[in-house]
């Protein structure tokens, strides 16, 4: 069994993307911006880079360190790259569909890496092997580069808005070509994409973590429908694509993105922890102690022992050691998949009253064993609090989530979940709550997506879309 496939009942985390324009490392710069970007995928990961004039490419299934060595890095010369860390959200787990994805059309040589997922991508998908399109992957992120190569127009710039107006969904792009770097986001801005310098060079990330590792200095986001070239001219933005209100993820802040990043203007960290404090307020119990859900229910954890005024303590530790594969005993022990990840601190929990905090609440299943396990370390009571609300549909913009009828908020009340999952009281953060947490948007309306808590999709679909995402 591979260890990224334990059942934590979570939300999977999509991908990253990172670039470099200018600089003599650029391989090894994307490498470790990569590296930072680690939480967003871990079934494989690549790197393509450029002197302007030959390209190369590295990649493999794996986590960033395993899949680049020293030897690798050296093969990849040039002061241009771009890197991928892959999720298979579209396509499944096959090494074909790692990117980045290199290719050479009429244009000259063009790499693509593509953080999100396109809604009628199988529709697209047809009409050009219709055409005679061969395609090489299974992964919807294909359907960009064929597109992009079957455009009449001129000039690269002028194909990639060309291709990118014939699809729909999420989409954060990295593009590489003896033309320089191009970055794109979508209209709705969904996955976050951001900007920095490097001495006299560029950078662009998924996450603005990795400028922290490399020692950028942040500009700003890449808007959303924004498309900027970077070049030996410098940084030129164009904003291609109509208008549309923005739809950026709010999961990212609840459990994606990593705490030290900064994601659609807000730091990520004080948003969960504020996201705790307004918990408390809502859904108070009297407790002895604070545990978080360790790592991403940290903040809030902080949070709402702050609020509360209760103690925060770590009564669960978390391996960091178990690496892609591991051997399950054949004489099962109970709760395996959670015990090799959490272990549980008795002398925390002992005869407490322990309030547990988590980010979110998926299927239920891990939380049914978790809290199992704190009763076995002798916990007098446990009241779980989820720092979000209750999770109704799924995903289809870049995020692997489990279908509308596994998630355990469509068919269970409050009471019934409780009930299952074995705690004394459960509670989740209101809507209203969650949002309270980031300043007022400016201009019109709210600049969030929030599908996953409402059923409420940005993207317009199809009768065939919807027939396709299992949504009719």
């Amino acid at each position: 069994m591979r260890g990224d496939l334990i059942p934590l009942s979570k939300f999977h985390e999509e991908c990253g993307i990172f670039g470099v324009y200018g600089h003599p490392e650029a391989a090894n710069i994307t490498y470790l911006g990569l590296h930072a970007l680690q939480h967003r995928g871990q079934e494989g990961s690549g790197i393509v880079s450029s002197d302007g004039h030959d390209f190369s490419e590295e990649k493999g299934p794996g986590l960033v360190l395993e899949v680049f060595t020293k030897e690798r890095l050296a093969r990849l010369p040039g002061r241009m790259a771009i890197g991928h860390n892959r999720y298979s959200t579209s396509g499944g787990t096959h090494d074909k569909n790692l990117q980045p994805f290199l290719v050479n059309f009429t244009l000259g040589y063009l790499a693509m890496a593509h953080n999100g997922n396109l809604v009628n991508a199988q529709s697209v998908r047809d009409e050009l092997e219709a055409y005679g399109a061969i395609f090489q992957s299974t992964t919807d992120s294909e359907v960009i580069v064929h597109l992009i190569s079957h455009s009449r127009e001129e000039t690269l710039v002028g194909r990639i808005v060309d291709a990118l107006t014939k699809v729909k969904g999420a989409f954060s792009l990295l593009f590489l070509s003896s033309e320089g770097l191009i970055a794109v986001r979508d209209s709705y801005g969904v996955r976050p994409l951001s900007l920095a310098r490097l001495r006299d060079g560029w950078v662009v990330s998924s996450e603005t973590v990795a400028f922290n590792l490399v020692e950028a200095d942040y500009i700003r986001d890449v808007e959303p429908g924004e498309l900027v070239v970077i070049n030996e001219h410098g940084l030129t933005s164009y904003h291609p694509f109509a208008p549309t209100r923005q739809a950026q993820c709010v999961f990212e802040h609840v459990y994606f993105s990593r705490p030290d990043s900064r994601v659609f203007g807000h730091n990520v960290y004080s948003v969960r922890k504020r996201h705790g404090l307004r918990l408390a307020k809502e859904a108070s119990v009297p407790a002895d102690v604070v545990i978080p859900v360790p790592d991403s229910g940290i903040p809030a954890a902080l949070g709402f022992a702050e609020g509360s005024g209760l103690r925060f303590e770590e009564g669960l530790v978390r391996s960091h050691y178990i690496g892609r594969t591991f051997i399950e005993p054949q004489d099962s022990i109970r709760n395996f998949g959670v015990r090799i990840k959490l272990s549980p601190i008795r002398e925390v929990l002992e005869g407490k009253r322990v309030v547990v905090v988590d980010d979110s609440l998926v299927r239920g299943t891990t939380s049914r064993k978790l809290i199992k396990m704190i009763r076995g370390a002798g916990a007098k009571e446990v009241h779980l609090r989820i720092a979000s609300p209750p999770i109704i549909s799924p995903c289809f913009y870049g995020i692997d989530t489990p279908t509308r009828q596994e998630l355990i908020a469509t068919s269970h009340t409050i009471e019934e979940t409780k009930q299952y999952i074995g705690a004394d009281t459960l509670a989740y953060l209101s809507r209203e709550g969650m949002f309270d947490a980031f300043p007022p948007a400016d201009g019109a309306g709210q600049p969030f997506c929030d599908a996953c808590f409402t059923g409420n999709y940005p993207v317009p679909f199809t009768k065939e879309e919807l027939v396709q995402l299992g949504l009719f």
